[in-house]
């Protein structure tokens, strides 16, 4: 939530004319008083092969009160881009995907995307993208998949920054078959990502809505629930304003802390599983990380209330040996070019690197594909503020 808080300080041919009108006319009949956007589909690249994986889903999460979440799509085979699909293959649904799109994930033969501010998930089929249902979740965050559920962590409360929030977060068990909330565990104040390791789930507790003015409000500890009891265990202690966490090929976990914005800068943690405690401190600026065999690829988008500037970097960790082993992802100088980086995602087969542009928040925003040596290959303008990935598997 707090990039979104942040980014309210950014800011001839009759008969074609004639036929778009018609096409807004009869679309805005279906979606109330919310304007419609048809999908576009753009070549990008070159056709390639696909092994295990056709393409990619892209959610933008769009700006927070603008209800302009959308739902793009690539595709490995024909090496075309399609922005918005959401929109068009879900022409009766009201105000379309929703409010703040804040995390996508495909489990089985379906397509769930978190939409924040909406107060929902959006079910949709894998392969068409039409909708299925939705999940009723109060200020939804981060979702993963075990065993026929879905878990959510919940905010509970209402979007709002206040230092005496009382509203203590949560985990939502819900039923992959009947969409419904089987069950919850209280955790902390304002859980964000998830992770599910043998049997258990680490939850990064921010304390984000608490901390804003007091460093003390945020919250510091990862919330480990027994999924067989559904109940919390324990509380690990990692850092201030935990925000990302992710298993590694060993089932230990990295962390993320987004610091207090002032003294406290943001840093990666290493959490070893068996110990149940953190051993390593990574310095290194850590909004968001995709870990592919055992490399994480990080960037970090560091902001000082101090100075009042961002501070951009790319970085690759060994998640063996616990250690920075590239300082740059990007080789090309292109990286200068990225304004607000936002998202991160690693093609298994190829190491393409994807990373996205979140601009100034308000105007589209941009994807950007690195070959496996830095070297950008293609560039495509995307949705508002584009950040969550999902590869999309071959199914035999």
């Amino acid at each position: 939530m707090r990039k979104k808080l942040e980014a309210v300080i950014f800011f001839g041919m009759r008969s074609l004319a004639a036929t778009l009108v018609l096409l807004l006319i009869l679309f805005s009949g279906c979606r109330g008083d919310v304007e419609a956007h048809l999908s576009e589909e753009i070549e990008v690249s070159p056709p390639g092969t696909i092994k295990d994986y056709k393409g990619f889903y892209l959610l933008n999460e769009g700006n927070m009160g603008s209800n302009k979440a959308t739902l793009d799509y690539y595709n490995f085979a024909t090496g075309t881009y399609t922005k918005n699909i959401y929109a068009e293959r879900n022409p009766h649904v009201p105000k379309e995907l929703g409010d703040v799109g804040n995390d996508l994930g495909i489990y089985g033969s379906r397509l769930y995307a978190v939409i924040n501010v909406s107060n929902k998930i959006e079910v949709m089929d894998i392969e068409t993208v039409k909708r299925i249902g939705q999940i009723d979740i109060p200020n939804c965050r981060f979702i993963k998949f075990h065993g026929g559920y879905a878990y959510v962590t919940s905010y509970a409360g209402p979007v709002v920054i206040d230092p005496d929030y009382t509203q203590i977060g949560y985990v939502a068990k819900i039923d992959t078959a009947t969409l419904k909330m089987v069950n919850r565990c209280l955790v902390g104040f304002q859980p964000d990502e998830l992770e599910i390791v043998d049997g258990k789930i680490y939850v990064a507790n921010s304390g984000g809505y608490m901390g804003a003015d007091n460093t003390e409000g945020y919250e510091r500890t990862v919330s480990v629930i027994d999924i067989a009891s559904f109940k919390e265990e324990k509380r690990i202690d990692v850092a201030y304003n935990l925000e990302r966490i992710k298993a590694d090929s060993r089932g230990d976990l990295w962390v993320s802390s987004r610091g207090d914005y002032k003294n406290l800068p943001s840093r990666l943690f290493f959490l070893d599983r068996k110990l149940q405690k953190v051993t390593d401190t990574i310095p290194i600026a850590a909004s968001n990380y995709w870990i592919d065999d055992d490399i994480l690829y990080v960037y970090g988008s560091e902001f000082s209330s101090v100075t009042r500037e961002w501070t951009n970097s790319y970085s690759m960790v060994d998640t063996r040996t616990r250690k920075v082993s590239v300082r740059k992802i990007i080789t090309d100088g292109t990286d200068k070019e990225i304004e607000k980086p936002y998202g991160i995602m690693v093609d298994p087969e190829t190491k393409d690197v994807y990373i996205t542009d979140a601009g100034n928040y308000v105007t589209p925003g941009a994807l950007h594909c690195y070959d496996k040596k830095g070297k950008r290959k293609w560039s495509v303008v995307t949705g508002n503020i584009p950040g969550h990935f999902a590869l999309l598997p071959v199914y035999e």
